[in-house]
């Protein structure tokens, strides 16, 4: 029966031949109207004819029936063809409910019958085929053409016209041919139409393509005026009926396709209205326009009062639950992110951020919309999550600007709600968990989309992130402790805010951050962050030390690590003036400090004897309190001259000249107290002969502008105090100098200034000039050095009187350069040296080791007489505990081996096999001091050049030794030096290819420490590197052994590390072998000469 149906809608819709019309039509028009009334005699003919219809044709009966609205004597053909649709379409209905209360009154099978697992349950009798389907459709297409559109208002809907070549000719049809009873007619197919879309079948297929022309009938017969000529001929109770059909309809259909007909339903740019608003507004035109329409395809102007409704209506769609969603999905849905997306997104914002005018108030409109806006930010399908992101952004950032109270009430403090919830004093009181890892991952993704990608700070986003800037940088100190997915976003917060916010604000917030605003957590003082199960963090409770020392040290090892933190923040601002501003401002609060403490003891000199109790107190906790900003200042100076570039903190000439002027007048203060720079700070001095150095360095450089120049006039009085009242030579004449240039703006430029400059930046060659001044240095100074210093040439120290100076040959011959063979003369006695290099404090300690190193590199007479006693000094030293004494002694020892290797080789090989042989030595240090005695080893191994084979070979026997050391450090230390050495052996390795051969594959099977495994792989991956195409020569006999022990290593070894180096040096071994059997082709020319 349905299939019948169906084939009486074929017969209805199928286009009729040509040669079945009566008289040739003179036009389109004449020709559509031959075809509908061709095609309805036929369906009368064949309902009466064929036996196949005759329950089609009973159905139909019945229903006509009951259709008050059917007329067979209508004149019009059109309207009479829309009458047969929508019979037979009804016949369909009736006949599919039918069909479906039967099958759900039909009882399930039995159990009895068992369905296998292949078969299919039964398909309920509403189920249409693909064909069916089509046939429908254009059952359809054919109501609302013919009985739907043509009888709406003129602005209502879009124009038939603009539809299709079909839609253009029906439209001329109808408008040539005036309509009685219009509003009667398109109530008639709008009944129909609702009452098939009864049936969730039918109701596809008439909501997916028609869903607009529908809502534009109900809206035109539920609200048109009633003065309109189209509506006059309508009830009240049937207006009041279509317009509970269209609210039930707008509440049935997926809304964002419902905003999008609303909007279609507006009309043109000129006349659409924003959201909830009935007046035009032509600047948010996006909007009005349909989703994905051309920029030519404007649509008709519609009526003022369909744009009222339809305003009320989106306003209606945009204050439910999920509204702004949906409507951000009816503009922005089937975008690929190009430029037209961008547009709709700014317009989608405006139009979220403009409370519509039926609204009753603002405040309560934006309670309402602005979670939604922040819900946009939290999708994870990645290209809904980029369009949605830019909408809740530019939301954001409007509502900022027109709004900034309801920004910060609605939107900014509950996105920042998790981050002020770690601060103290929203915690007190707290025994459980602040914050949890999912709360907080969520704001920092927030904040870092809204202020990082939004890219539009302005002053209250600045402002409010600046309120929960010591939580995010505590945050970050704790992601660089560990493996976190925040730190990036926390990383790009920070530099964002210290890049974009104005100076006085970010260096008040480097304060903060750097604690010298007296309080350095940016959290609660019990919570503390904890690593969470997903990669974030999570806020908890602090465990409470027992021992106050714990609790000291974990306290200042935070506070270190945070200083660390924020150095690494200042490096990356490469293109910022904010770090070398505020190193700037250290350095005055240092000298404001320094006068502080100046006043602190003029007031200590009046006593305390006329003081209250609680006055001494509070002179004493203030006292302390200075004490601690004056260390904390220090602290931060400290570490931003450790750590920060120089390129980073003085990137501008003008910063260079602020630093300047603070150094030279804390050495004209230095000056006026009698105790000149160069008298008793050794320290003082050289710093301000470095810094000199640097301002001539500046003045000799490019070409500085006049701006530059007049700066440096604030310069010009601390270089005359120095030029007159320093007692170094060489500073007053530079700084005479220098302030001759500055004053002339560059005209005067004494002779050599350019490398005095450089030679002032090195404290070793300001020594050796210290009493020659600048202008009369030449070659009376070489000579009276020469005079008064050298010793007499010798065959083994002379060099030609044109050579350069840093060019020398080694005693030893070879070829080999170690420094210049002219010394010049030390800084001080070599005897004050030796003293100082077993002075207790640290710095003096490790320079003079620093320039004994210098002197035994440079060949100076008295550190060759005196061999023995520089020795004996390297090795004690060499077990100091601080790194900077016991590095220099290494350094040392090595230059010590690079010079002298026959005597100093074989003590250092000694002590390393044995343990230290001083006397002095400690017994429990003997480990840490072999280990350092095998770093001395390799850098004099990788110093020996081509003198390894004669000079290698004893070192190879003793680190083959010590690989079988009862301690795996020294086993590791001995392959690696062996991995240093055996590259540079050369011809010497064959001979011992075979028993390194033997050692490594033994330590790689047997050997338990991973540790020494991965040496022993590492030992032969650096052979294999070394020698390269000389492999296969040099390791002819053991390549094959050392191939299957790498094999088995890769296969076997449960060590990941070992694993990746066999690897390596497999590769290394694969390329070495196709070098070798697939040798590089070269193009060469031959010239024979034939005898």
């Amino acid at each position: 029966m349905t299939s019948a149906i169906i084939s009486a809608i074929s017969v209805l819709t199928k286009p009729v031949a040509e040669s079945s019309l009566r008289d040739a039509p003179s036009s389109q028009q004449e020709a559509l109207l031959g075809a509908l009334q061709a095609n309805r005699a036929l369906l009368w003919e064949q309902l009466q004819t064929e036996s196949s219809f005759e329950g089609v044709r009973r159905l139909r009966e019945e229903v006509r029936a009951g259709s008050d609205w059917f007329s067979s004597d209508t004149e019009d053909v059109p309207w009479g063809f829309v009458q047969e649709c929508l019979l037979l379409l009804l016949t369909l209905g009736r006949h599919l409910s039918a069909e479906l209360e039967r099958f759900r009154e039909t009882p399930p099978p039995s159990a009895a019958k068992l369905r296998t697992p292949e078969m299919a349950p039964a398909l309920p009798p509403d189920v249409l085929s693909v064909t069916q389907q089509k046939t429908l459709g254009a059952a359809l297409q054919f109501v609302v053409s013919l009985g739907l559109c043509p009888y709406l208002a003129p602005g209502v809907g879009v124009a038939l016209g603009r539809r299709s070549a079909f839609g253009a000719m029906v439209e001329k049809a109808f408008h040539a041919v005036p309509v009685p009873a219009a509003g009667r007619r398109l109530l008639t197919t709008m009944k129909v139409l609702l009452q098939l879309a009864e049936l969730s079948c039918l109701a596809t297929l008439v909501f997916t393509r028609h869903l607009g022309d529908v809502m534009a009938a109900l809206c035109q017969l539920g609200y048109q005026p009633r003065r309109e000529e189209k509506m006059q001929d309508l009830s009240p109770e049937e207006c009041k009926t279509c317009k509970e059909a269209l609210k039930k309809l707008l509440r049935k259909v997926y809304q964002p396709i419902v905003i999008t007909e609303l909007l279609i339903l507006q009309g043109g740019p000129k006349q659409s209205a924003a959201v909830g608003s009935c007046r035009g507004s032509a600047s948010r035109s996006a909007p009005g326009s349909a989703p994905g329409s051309a920029p030519g395809s404007a649509l008709r102007s519609a009526p003022a009062w369909l744009r009222c409704l339809c305003g009320r209506l989106l306003s209606e769609r945009l204050m439910q639950p999920k509204g702004v969603q949906a409507v951000v999905r009816a503009i922005l849905e089937g975008g690929m992110g190009g430029e037209s997306d961008w547009r709709k997104c700014e317009a989608v914002a405006w139009i979220l951020v403009t409370p519509p005018q039926q609204c009753a108030s603002a405040d309560s409109y934006f309670t309402h919309v602005c979670p939604q806006i922040l819900d946009l930010l939290h999708f994870k399908d990645q290209l809904t999550a980029q369009q949605f992101q830019r909408v809740a952004t530019r939301s954001l950032l409007l509502l900022v600007q027109q709004e900034p109270g309801a920004a910060r009430q609605h939107l900014l403090t509950p996105l920042l709600s998790p981050l002020h919830r770690c601060t103290p004093a929203s915690n007190e009181g707290q025994s459980q968990a602040a914050v949890e890892e999912c709360e907080l991952s969520r704001c920092v993704s927030d904040v870092y989309k809204i202020w990082v990608v939004g890219n539009s700070p302005s002053a209250s986003l600045l402002t409010a992130l600046e309120e929960v800037l010591p939580v995010v940088f505590t945050l970050f100190c704790f992601t660089k402790q560990n493996v976190s997915h925040l730190r990036a976003p926390c990383q790009e917060i920070l530099l964002m805010y210290l890049s974009h916010a104005e100076a006085s604000a970010a260096l008040s917030a480097l304060r903060q951050l750097s604690g010298l605003h007296g309080q350095r957590s940016g959290g609660a003082a019990d919570l503390i962050f904890t690593p969470g199960s997903d990669g974030g963090a999570r806020l908890s409770c602090r465990e409470r030390c027992s021992e106050e020392d714990d609790a000291l040290y974990e306290k200042l090892s935070g506070e270190q690590w945070r200083l660390e933190v924020l150095m690494q923040l200042l490096n990356e601002l490469k293109d910022s003036d904010l770090p070398g501003d505020f190193f700037l401002e250290l350095l005055q609060g240092l000298a404001s400090c320094a006068a502080a403490v100046e006043e602190e003891e003029d007031e200590e000199e009046l006593g305390v004897s006329a003081m209250t109790l609680l006055e001494v107190e509070q002179q004493v906790l203030g006292a302390a309190a200075r004490r601690g900003h004056r260390l904390a200042l220090l602290q931060v100076l400290a570490m931003m001259v450790e750590c920060v570039q120089h390129t980073v903190l003085l990137r501008k000439p003008s910063q260079v000249v602020d630093f300047m002027v603070s150094l030279l007048q804390r050495a004209c203060v230095g000056l006026d107290q009698n105790t000149g720079p160069g008298l008793g700070n050794p320290v003082e001095s050289d710093t301000l002969s470095m810094g000199v150095g640097l301002l001539a360095t500046l003045l000799s450089g490019p070409q500085l502008s006049a701006e530059d120049y007049s700066s440096m006039w604030r310069l010009l009085p601390p270089l005359e105090t120095l030029s007159e009242k320093h007692s170094d030579v060489f500073i007053q004449e530079l700084a005479s100098n220098l302030r001759a240039v500055i004053a002339t703006h560059g005209a005067y430029r004494p002779e050599n200034f350019s490398s005095e400059a450089q030679r002032s930046r090195n404290p070793e060659t300001m020594s050796q000039n210290k009493s020659v001044p600048l202008m009369k240095k030449g070659n009376m100074q070489t000579e009276a050095t020469d005079s008064q210093t050298s010793p007499p040439p010798s065959p083994l120290n002379s060099q030609p009187a044109c050579s350069e100076p840093g060019s020398g040959t080694s005693p030893r011959g070879g070829g080999r350069t170690s420094g210049t063979s002219k010394p010049g003369p030390p800084i001080k006695p070599f005897s004050d040296l030796l003293l100082e290099a077993c002075d207790p404090d640290v710095p003096t300690r490790a320079f003079a080791l620093r320039v004994l190193t210098l002197m035994v590199q440079k060949q100076n007479p008295e550190a060759a007489q005196e061999q023995e006693k520089v020795f004996m000094l390297f090795l004690e030293n060499l077990e100091h505990e601080d790194s900077f004494v016991y590095l220099s002694a290494i350094q040392g020892l090595a230059a010590l081996a690079d010079s002298y290797p026959e005597r100093i080789l074989e003590r250092l090989l000694n002590d390393f096999q044995h343990g230290p042989s001083l006397p002095t030595s400690i017994a429990e240090h003997s480990l840490e001091t072999r280990l350092k005695v095998g770093e001395v080893l390799m850098r004099a191994s990788r110093a020996m050049g081509e003198l390894a084979p004669h000079f290698g070979r004893p070192l190879v026997g003793v680190f083959l030794q010590g690989t079988r050391d009862p301690d795996p450090s020294v086993r590791a230390s001995s392959l690696s030096n062996l991995g240093e050495l055996c590259p540079r052996l050369d011809s010497a390795l064959p001979a011992l290819a075979q028993e390194l051969s033997s050692c490594l594959t033994a330590l790689i099977k047997t050997e338990k420490e991973a540790e020494v495994r991965r040496a022993s792989v590492h030992v032969i991956t650096q052979l294999l590197r070394g020698l390269s195409d000389k492999t296969t020569q040099v390791l002819s006999d053991v390549l094959l052994d050392l191939y299957r022990a790498l094999k088995w290593v890769v296969r076997s070894d449960p060590d990941d590390v070992a694993v990746l180096h066999a690897q390596l040096a497999l590769e290394e071994l694969d390329d070495v072998m196709r070098r070798f059997i697939f040798p590089e082709q070269k193009l060469e020319k031959k010239i024979v000469v034939l005898p």
